[in-house]
């Protein structure tokens, strides 16, 4: 990259949010910054779907492609960095890179995505974006017709049910203890004829994260070809609440339609913002984004 240290904006997080921005940004000429660690969450997907034009590529040959569209515009450059640190400096924002490398910007975009925080069941991590998954728009239409877990209890357990019985009649709920369901959800199940196990899961018997079967504490063992799960997650960059962007109750960075935090002047898009995961929505939200900067910064100037 060019030896500057001040930009326009900078934008934390090179994935499909961060590209979206940054394309956005670099037609409209901005001096622009991405610093991106190259870990993506979906690292370990085999497969995109559901994101027109490139339905079925593997996410790294999508992002790949991404890079390079961006990279043609002479105002965007690139950083394989990580951001640790910033604060606000009059009327800039200041960063601080892993490698100490130090940054301005007067907007800055958070496009950096969240970590999931895989649960204490062996096997479950080495499926997981494979046939452990969380969409079932995203991942749904490969497994339908299959016979399908869904790793949760509760409304959450019942919201995922009613999805994925649109794609498969064979579903069961692993509830691993008491299930927690009301009357009516019960009535549901038993007309869908969704299965309920109460068993403890202790692990997912696997093929290179293909699920062969699911194994349960009491010993029994029931085959599946796929399992919902819906998991917890944290912010997979502290900056941004640091900065004092608010968090919502479910641990998402608060924003606004236009991708504003509650901080003036720094944005977010991408997973850290919705709980609605996919490439199609952070593409979509990172280029509002890109366009919203783009708008401040032509107010404050015109």
């Amino acid at each position: 990259m060019r030896a500057t240290t001040l930009f326009e904006v900078i934008i934390i997080g090179g994935s499909y949010a961060g590209l979206s921005a940054a394309m956005t940004l670099g037609r409209s000429l901005r001096n622009t910054l991405v610093i991106d660690s190259g870990k993506p969450c979906n690292q370990q997907t085999p497969h995109s779907h559901n994101f027109l034009t490139q339905d079925g590529k593997p996410p790294e040959e999508i992002v790949t492609v991404a890079r390079k569209q961006v990279e043609q515009y002479e105002k965007v450059q690139f950083l394989n960095d990580k951001v640790i640190s910033g604060n606000r400096v009059g009327q800039l924002f200041t960063l601080e890179t892993s490698s100490g490398k130090t940054f301005s910007a007067k907007k800055l975009i958070f496009a950096t995505g969240i970590k999931d925080t895989m649960p204490p069941v062996k096997g479950f991590s080495a499926c997981w974006g494979i046939t452990a998954i969380h969409c079932p728009y995203c991942h749904g239409f490969e497994f339908r017709g299959k016979k399908t877990a869904i790793m949760a209890n509760g409304d959450g357990a019942f919201h995922v049910a009613s999805l994925v019985s649109n794609l498969t009649k064979n579903i069961t709920l692993l509830t691993s203890g008491k299930a927690n369901f009301s009357e009516e959800q019960m009535h549901k199940f038993h007309r869908n004829n969704i299965r309920i196990e109460e068993a403890e899961i202790a692990e997912l018997e696997h093929t290179k994260g293909y699920l062969n079967q699911v194994v349960f504490k009491d010993g029994k063992k029931i085959k599946f070809a796929a399992l919902y799960a819906n998991i917890p997650f944290e912010q997979h960059s502290n900056v941004p609440a640091k900065m004092g962007c608010r968090l919502t109750e479910m641990g998402y960075i608060e924003v606004d339609n236009a991708q504003k935090t509650s901080v003036e002047g720094i944005f977010a898009c991408g997973d850290n913002t919705t709980y609605f995961r996919s490439i199609a929505n952070a593409v979509s939200n990172g280029n509002i984004a890109g366009a919203t900067v783009n708008y401040q910064l032509v107010e404050a100037a015109f």
